[in-house]
């Protein structure tokens, strides 16, 4: 009799322990890839969970140019869950299997970097708080893919808070005070009336005479931000007009109808283009009735022949374990981007400084896409067009659906950004 008893608890202690270990086996020295190839079903929001996971200080390994710039952790089936909420495609694999890919990318012959990915960034936007007639692709995207940040704009940044975040991206703004040279289209509807209103408000209370100096002022903050090792991105046309409000420190370059006087005639060869992150001998567009604001952009001159059916822009296929840095900001399933319009919709390769490394190109139109450098500390990146999945999107039109995009190549580029702050800080090899 009680050899049997035995015999069935050690039998059922067996199938228990058998049980327990067919259950905790996948945890048990297990990783979780998130591929970022074509096999994902949600590129966007798998850069929220790598985003997520950070938050929770673990740490997340960037398999650059290893299937679409993968990303791999230790296996916890919290991550595993969240992914499947998600919707993010996700696979489970031994420690053998990891151990291999990792052989594999640290083949000297393998154009492959495992880069690690320590501290979710704070972010912030430069946005105004009063509603424009227009969206912006960057808060989007991260609200699409639930990553969180803050708003700030001309006060926040005066009174000293950007500090506090390790990356920032610039809204659609003209750091020009010109209000994006809407005044001829637009100068009698309400929304630009209340903007011109607000601005101007803002600037009297913090000190300026005129929006042109608040907005110099805003740029020099961010100038040192960048110094101090802060993270830059932005897109259509915050890049040049910030730069061209920089190269215009001390010089009068906006109209009557922009700031109640006249520009200086002479502003154009007092330009300092010493000032400027990553452009140089532009001309200044100062006739109020041209939209342009300088001749970076190249909106005006494209050839008519360009449509949405043949307008494209090549990533540049960098070494990434010698230049990790643009590596991992051109992270993507795809080499060939559907380009995009904008206020800036491309930069003139003719008026890129020659540091500058261009991370994607129209090679044939000798338009820069997409162009980023250091400055101090810090970096900064710069992304021509408007919305990388509505090719012309004008003001009025309604913002872009990225449920219907979740695997843009073009909204992969942001992302990229966003995530690039999380790794250590990477230096070109020698």
């Amino acid at each position: 009799m009680m050899s049997t008893m035995m015999y069935r608890f050690s039998r059922a202690g067996f199938l228990l322990v058998l049980f327990i270990l067919c259950v905790l086996r996948p945890a048990m020295g297990a990783y979780l890839l998130i591929p970022m190839d074509e096999a994902q079903k949600n590129h966007l929001k798998a850069y929220g969970i790598a985003y997520w996971v950070l938050k929770k200080d673990i740490e997340v390994s960037w398999l650059l140019n290893y299937r679409g710039g993968s990303f791999m952790l230790q296996y916890a089936k919290p991550i595993e869950e969240e992914c499947t909420i998600r919707g993010v495609t996700c696979q489970i694999i031994a420690d053998a299997q990891a151990a291999a890919i990792l052989d594999e990318i640290s083949d000297a012959q393998v154009n492959m970097e495992n880069v690690k990915l320590h501290k979710a960034p704070r972010i912030a936007v430069y946005s105004p708080k009063n509603k424009l007639p227009w969206d912006d692709a960057v808060t989007l995207v991260l609200t699409y893919a639930e990553i969180p940040y803050d708003i700030l704009y001309d006060e926040e940044i005066i009174t000293g808070l950007l500090p506090m975040y390790d990356w920032l991206h610039l809204h659609h703004e003209d750091f020009t005070g010109q209000y994006g040279k809407f005044w001829a289209a637009y100068k009698g509807f309400p929304w630009y009336q209340e903007d011109v209103n607000s601005q101007e408000e803002t600037a009297k209370k913090l000190g300026f005479s005129k929006v042109s100096q608040m907005k110099l002022s805003v740029g020099k903050k961010i100038r040192d931000f960048v110094a101090g090792g802060g993270y830059l991105f932005s897109m259509c046309s915050a890049p040049d007009s910030y730069d061209v409000s920089l190269a215009s420190d001390g010089l009068d370059i906006c109209d009557v109808m922009f700031d109640h006087d006249p520009p200086d005639p002479d502003a154009q060869s007092k330009l300092n283009f010493g000032n400027c992150f990553a452009f140089e001998n532009f001309n200044l567009v100062t006739n109020p009735y041209q939209y342009e604001i300088s001749s970076i952009d190249v909106t005006e001159t494209r050839p008519r022949t360009l449509t949405k059916d043949n307008d494209y822009f090549t990533l540049f296929d960098f070494s990434a374990k010698w230049d990790p840095v643009p590596s991992m900001l051109c992270q993507d399933h795809a080499t060939l981007i559907h380009g995009f319009m904008g206020q800036t919709t491309a930069f003139n390769k003719k008026y890129v400084k020659s540091n500058v490394i261009i991370l994607g190109e129209t090679k044939s139109l000798n338009e820069a896409r997409y162009i980023h450098g250091d400055f101090g500390k810090g970096t900064w990146t710069f992304l021509g067009g408007h919305d990388p999945e509505d090719y012309q999107h004008l003001v009025g039109d309604p913002p872009t659906d990225l449920n219907l995009h979740p695997n843009s190549p073009g909204y992969r580029l942001i992302l990229n950004n966003i995530l690039f702050p999380a790794a250590k800080k990477q230096k070109r090899k020698t």
